[in-house]
């Protein structure tokens, strides 16, 4: 199945609406019409890719990562549809015969001719939002996108990726007109995002924002109440400390948080200082966060390079948890742990010791879209 969107453009600037027309008022945010973006693990339309192509950011291993990433596809196919975008009918055609050797059924995979410049859907990829009572029950925010401070150009093509979408499937489309990626917020679902000043306070973000301006930007388009921060991420990542290799919420008061357990690792003083901000944190209702810690595989190393390998980025699937494992004595324990934590859903393993050259790893891969 093809899905074809002619709609090409090379910059936000060119799409001043999308969908339905109107659809806010000036002034208006979708906060103020209830919508808001839920939790990962409340079920899920879809989850949207977009397929692996960029040689540099896999160097020398392009060609490994498929069977592992075809291995995801199945595992997410047993639940819910797969949304593809792919650059051309020849990509879609090489990535068919990639899903078929893995046994993928292909009834639960829909590709999208939307050309991207990267595969890391996370960041570039639509935030949806939902308003079960709203004539209009999910929209996309369309945030601006400079791939992590503009390291990676050319990426004008993923920038405009929530906007094809939105053409696609006639939704309304907002734009908040600042940078901001998807593996940046973490939720609960009941009106708290996490996230870490290290990303999102980066000048090579929105340097014309203070913390406060941020957070009032978070508060209206993503429909939530309170902004908690953290301040490191891990060694190694390039998108300047995501909270989706560090910290991740698992129901609406717990969080998993990563720690690393070798006092002589870089990154042990840095996850101990998140850990202690996590414990003086305090939700909406005045509860403290429950807080789980997981274990930091033994550093991953690719040409004299530290690579941002972590349990943490895992991916929420509407039947399964779907973790990243590193060849590592310490996979075996964080499964479990992560077991623990979802005694609804299988938790299954996928190695991705070769992903994790792309510096990304699952969760950075893919973006939910919320069922309503």
């Amino acid at each position: 199945m093809i899905f074809n969107n002619k709609y090409f453009s090379s910059g936000l600037s060119d799409f001043p609406s999308s969908g339905p027309a109107n659809f806010l008022a000036p002034g208006q945010k979708p906060k103020d019409l209830g919508y808001f973006f839920p939790a990962e693990w409340a079920p899920h339309e879809a989850t949207w890719l977009s397929w692996p192509h960029k040689e540099a950011s896999w160097p020398d291993k392009l060609e490994a990562i498929y069977p592992y990433y075809a291995q995801f596809v199945k595992e997410l196919t047993r639940g819910e549809l797969v949304r593809i975008n792919v650059v051309d009918e020849a990509m879609q055609a090489a990535a068919t015969a990639h899903l078929v050797k893995a046994g993928v059924d292909l009834q639960k995979v829909q590709f999208f001719i939307h050309p991207t410049n990267d595969a890391w859907c996370r960041d570039h990829g639509p935030a949806f939002l939902i308003n079960p009572t709203a004539l209009h029950k999910k929209m996309i925010v369309d945030w601006g996108y400079n791939a992590w401070g503009n390291k990676y150009p050319p990426f004008d093509l993923d920038d405009n990726i929530p906007t094809r979408i939105g053409e696609a499937f006639k939704l309304p489309v907002v734009y908040p007109a600042i940078v901001m990626e998807g593996g940046s917020v973490e939720f609960n679902g009941a009106g708290t995002i996490l996230t870490s000043t290290a990303c999102l306070l980066n000048p090579n973000r929105n340097p014309h924002l203070n913390q406060q301006e941020i957070e009032t930007y978070l508060q209206d388009y993503y429909g939530v109440s309170q902004i908690l921060w953290v301040d490191e991420g891990i060694v190694g990542d390039d998108t300047d400390g995501h909270i989706d290799d560090t910290v991740r919420f698992v129901n609406e008061d717990t969080v998993l948080t990563v720690i690393e357990e070798n006092k002589q690792d870089e990154n042990y003083e840095l996850l101990q200082h998140n850990l202690k901000q996590l414990q003086q944190m305090r939700l909406l209702n005045g509860k403290q966060l429950n807080i789980v810690e997981l274990p930091m595989p033994d550093a991953v190393i690719w040409e004299d390079q530290r690579l941002p390998a972590s349990y943490a980025n895992f991916y929420i699937a509407n039947k399964s948890v779907i973790v990243p494992t590193y060849r590592c004595d310490k996979d075996d324990k964080a499964l479990q742990i992560i077991q623990t934590a979802f005694p609804d859903r299988e938790v299954v393993g996928i190695d991705s010791t070769e992903i994790i050259w792309g510096l990304g790893s699952f969760h950075c891969l893919s973006q939910q879209e919320p069922a309503v």
